[in-house]
């Protein structure tokens, strides 16, 4: 049965309502869709959703994986709620292995290479569709120049598989507060903004296996220089690596209690194969 549609929009602050329930997200979007071959499109819409599936059962999580709330294909990703109670397994070792998973199967094949970006947030959404600021909030996270600046880097097409951000709130919440099996040293504080776009926040970078390039040059030097043309090769001009803010120092902020999360994750190029190198599986 479809829901009637609402004769009225509330008007903000006119008086108290309950508070929805807060819901973690996951949101997995494909890098450079635009530019694949036509033909490639289906491919590459039925491959994120296997590949973040086996992600989420070698990380231990298959309950979360059978328990998505209001999943939605977007064509050149994926986006589904979960309980927030399994954001510190999200942060790791999900990330970590879907990281490890995007490097076997780049490993075995030349053509058809796999590269994502994610997105971790938190915030209240409304039951059953998912919708509130929390949601679009976690897709301009996953759009930001930070996450997408990082895969553009020279140097880094074969040894950085994954580039995920983290929400502030998030990272008070999981990180700081000690939940998670990463230390606040595995994050770099951000400004996270989408061009074009009023959004505008401060959120955290996590690269599981960054290349030498980033770490010879720093990932703060690659996020502020602009983005370096794809053929750009390894030997471009190193910039300058300013000076990290007192901010990303481990403990910097407050600890905040929040009940929910949100992750988007997204980036693929080349040619397109399910099998994520497992052997015997070609095709």
């Amino acid at each position: 049965m479809s829901t009637p549609i609402p004769t009225s929009i509330p008007e903000p602050n006119a008086e108290s309502r309950a508070l929805p329930g807060y819901r973690a997200l996951l949101a997995v979007d494909a890098k450079d869709f635009t530019g694949l071959a036509s033909i490639q499109h289906s491919a590459v819409s039925m491959v994120i959703p296997e590949l973040v599936d086996r992600a989420l059962t070698e990380a231990g999580l298959t309950e979360l994986r059978d328990a998505k709330s209001f999943p939605a294909n977007t064509g050149d990703g994926i986006v589904f709620g979960f309980d927030p109670g399994y954001l510190p397994f999200v942060v790791f070792p999900f990330l970590r292995v879907l990281d490890g998973l995007l490097g076997r199967h780049n490993g075995q094949y030349v053509t058809a290479r796999l590269r994502l970006r994610a997105s971790v947030h938190v915030g209240p959404l409304s039951e059953p569709d998912g919708n509130g600021t929390a949601r679009n909030d976690t897709h301009r996270l996953l759009d930001s120049r930070p996450v997408k600046a990082i895969l553009a880097t020279p140097g880094t097409e074969r040894a950085t598989h994954l580039a995920a951000i983290v929400s502030d709130r998030v990272y008070e919440d999981v990180v700081l507060g000690g939940y998670t099996g990463l230390r606040p040293e595995h994050f770099i504080e951000v400004p996270a903004t989408v061009p074009g776009k009023p959004f505008a926040q401060r959120a955290w970078l996590y690269i599981p296996s960054p290349s030498g390039h980033l770490l010879r040059n720093g990932i703060i030097a690659a996020i502020e220089e602009p983005e370096a043309a794809p053929d750009a090769g390894e030997d471009a001009a190193r910039p300058a690596v300013p000076e990290a803010p007192p901010s990303q120092q481990p403990g910097a902020g407050h600890t905040q209690r929040v009940g929910q999360g949100n992750a988007v994750i997204g980036n693929v190029t080349g040619g397109i194969s399910s099998n994520f190198g497992v052997p015997g599986t070609a095709q």
